[in-house]
């Protein structure tokens, strides 16, 4: 009996190699749960160009956008857990949206085996140049003087745009409506179309709207300024002490994936992204990102997810 057991854990033993080097014989799907445009799918398009000739099979990337990312993440979750499916998405669906909707169609928690933490970057505060504010603390006095006038924009409910744009209200003592829309690039068409006044948008897709001169750029969520807009003060640094936050963005394939093809998604793509070339592009776009494994990315969400619940409940923020 005794013998039969180990030649059978032997068996499986020499069997976990050979999965993780016969992965993958089809071509891998990279699910953004946001419109095309933002810094979601830009990480993904740049991660499957760069995983695509290492692997040896094409890596596609698809936008599946609605309610707040939950759309898509919840495609990934129910998806076979063979790594083929795999979900590119914020803060907000891994740390922020289940304390913002009561019936997720996935928990988070348990729902994704997380890969890897694929970059980080600022927010960045914005008004449509019709306003009549240029500073931070002009901004606040104008949204004080006209209570419940002004609308912030965000790229969806629960990301990473909404829950400073509440932070922010909450620690500026201000009141606006919340609009939300599906993606960075829908929200940025309504500020240039003035349907919207303010948003907090990810700095690599507002950027080329700030450098035109079509939106201005009050302020980054960051400690420290952005080497892109070095002359644009930090939120705190403008008049709120101690308000600092980043956008993040992971790699997460279904729960039960097997650790052979975690860990080899993992190097790959770290692989991609310590890429001359690739780390080039994202650095000029303000992303910015520290080689890690699937281990310091579920480190990360645990860390993460409750300081979000915090600002969920003191702002009253909700979904539902």
């Amino acid at each position: 009996m005794w013998k039969a057991l180990l030649a059978a854990a032997i068996a499986i033993f020499s069997m976990r190699p050979a999965l993780a080097d016969s992965y993958p014989s089809r071509p891998i799907t990279i699910i953004v749960p946001y419109g095309a445009g933002g810094t979601n799918d830009i990480l993904a398009r740049a991660l499957a160009a760069g995983m695509t000739p290492r692997l040896g099979k094409s890596v596609i990337v698809i936008n599946r956008p609605g309610a707040g990312g939950n759309l898509g993440a919840a495609y990934v979750a129910n998806s076979a857990p063979d790594g083929y499916t795999l979900l590119l998405a914020s803060s907000g669906v891994y740390a922020i949206n289940k304390w913002l909707y009561h019936n997720l169609p996935y928990d988070p928690a348990t729902a994704f085996a997380p890969v890897m933490l694929a970059g980080e970057v600022p927010n960045v505060l914005l008004v449509t140049p019709g306003m009549p504010v240029k500073t931070e603390q002009e901004l606040i006095s104008y949204a004080k003087a006209h209570p419940n006038k002004l609308n912030f924009a965000s790229m969806g409910t629960g990301t990473s745009g909404h829950l400073m744009s509440e932070l922010f209200k909450q620690e500026a003592g201000i009141q606006a409506q919340h609009v939300p829309y599906r993606g960075s690039s829908a929200a940025l068409a309504g500020m240039l179309g003035g349907q919207v006044q303010i948003m907090f948008d990810n700095l690599p897709t507002a950027l080329p709207q700030v450098k035109s001169g079509k939106l201005r750029a009050l302020a980054v969520s960051t400690k420290q300024r952005s080497t892109l807009l070095p002359d644009v003060p930090t939120v705190a640094e403008a008049g709120l002490p101690g308000f600092a936050a980043t956008a993040w963005f992971g790699v997460a394939a279904p729960a039960g994936t097997p650790p052979d093809v975690i860990r080899k998604l993992n190097e790959t793509m770290v692989e991609v992204m310590k890429d001359a070339k690739t780390k080039q592009m994202l650095e000029a776009q303000g992303v910015t990102y520290t080689p890690n494994s699937a281990a310091d990315f579920s480190a990360f969400i645990a860390s993460e997810s409750p300081k979000w619940k915090k600002v969920v409940q003191i702002s009253g923020a909700t979904a539902n």
